[in-house]
């Protein structure tokens, strides 16, 4: 979460960064309750394991337009992930430093939703005929910065809205949201000792009150073992859709992630470990449920705290 401005891909996650921070007040609650813990000296210091991205998988959007913005800053493309329920796909993007957060982009399979809801998607996109990253100066990291939040297509009306939630509940986030950073990622086992575990860094979470996200279990583990995560419940905002009318929705959330060494560095004294020493990559069956944390009977959790 440091940056440093030296660069195009600095800038670049600033400004991606910064108006996510000032919507998600569990950001700055987290940073706050951390310091005061001891955990950090300040915000900064936090890892940010990776940062993702939701999209549409229709003509001239989805994952071949979103990933050229980082391609062209020296990410490199990863490994494909599968959701046959939620009809996604999605590709991890490895940085070209370490400082960097990985990327996560996933995209709905529009082709395989019914034909209400094709129908609703298409209403909104079918006027993009161009890949609008084609347009943009990717060597002008302010321009690139702002396309994140730059409105591609119009708000969809309450009625279409809560329509296409019916059937999938991303697909509805996307239409709302467009772009919009869906979540950042604490690096758990960065942290001091013991809240270098996500049992030890959950239970201080909702000691400060944050909620997480339940489904799958509040810790999602991968088949070896090696990456665990959780995730806080998105709190409800206010959105206002076409013709004005008005009602809260799911915003994004904060994700908490602990990789664990590889077999082969288990042994290697804690100071010693680096980023390559842990398990890299994701998990499809962790990421499937980490995207219900702006589902509704998840997010519904939230307002019945409130």
């Amino acid at each position: 979460m440091k940056f440093d401005n030296k660069t195009p891909l600095d800038i670049i996650l600033k400004s991606i960064f910064e108006p996510y921070k000032k919507n998600v007040a569990d950001v700055e609650t987290i940073s706050k309750a951390m310091i005061k813990k001891g955990l950090i000296s300040k915000e900064e210091d936090i890892i940010n394991d990776h940062i993702a991205f939701r999209t549409l998988g229709v003509p001239n959007l989805g994952i071949a337009s979103l990933e050229k913005i980082f391609l062209a800053h020296g990410y490199q493309k990863m490994e494909a992930y599968y959701f046959e329920e939620k009809k996604l796909d999605a590709y991890w993007y490895a940085p070209p430093r370490p400082e960097y957060p990985r990327i996560f982009i996933s995209e709905l399979r529009v082709s395989e939703l019914s034909s209400t809801s094709q129908s609703i998607i298409k209403k909104y996109t079918e006027h993009i005929t161009d890949d609008p990253v084609d347009s943009i100066n990717l060597e002008n990291p302010t321009e690139t910065g702002q396309f994140f939040y730059k409105p591609l297509w119009e708000v969809p009306s309450l009625d279409e809205f809560l329509q296409l939630a019916k059937e999938t509940e991303y697909a509805a986030w996307v239409m709302y949201n467009r772009y919009y950073l869906n979540h950042y990622t604490i690096s758990v086992h960065a942290l001091p000792e013991p809240y270098n575990t996500l049992t030890t860094f959950n239970n201080f979470l909702e000691d400060t009150g944050i909620v997480l996200n339940t489904a799958g279990g509040k810790i999602k583990i991968s088949k070896d073992g090696l990456l665990k995560q959780s995730s806080s419940v998105a709190k409800m905002v206010h959105a206002t859709f076409a013709n004005g009318e008005q009602m809260k929705i799911a915003g994004s959330y904060v994700e908490f992630a602990e990789r664990l060494p590889l077999p082969e560095f288990q042994n290697l004294e804690k100071s010693v470990l680096k980023r390559q020493h842990f398990r890299e990559g994701f998990e499809s069956a962790n990421a499937d449920k980490i995207f219900e944390s702006t589902y509704n009977e998840q997010v519904q959790k939230v307002v019945n705290c409130s």
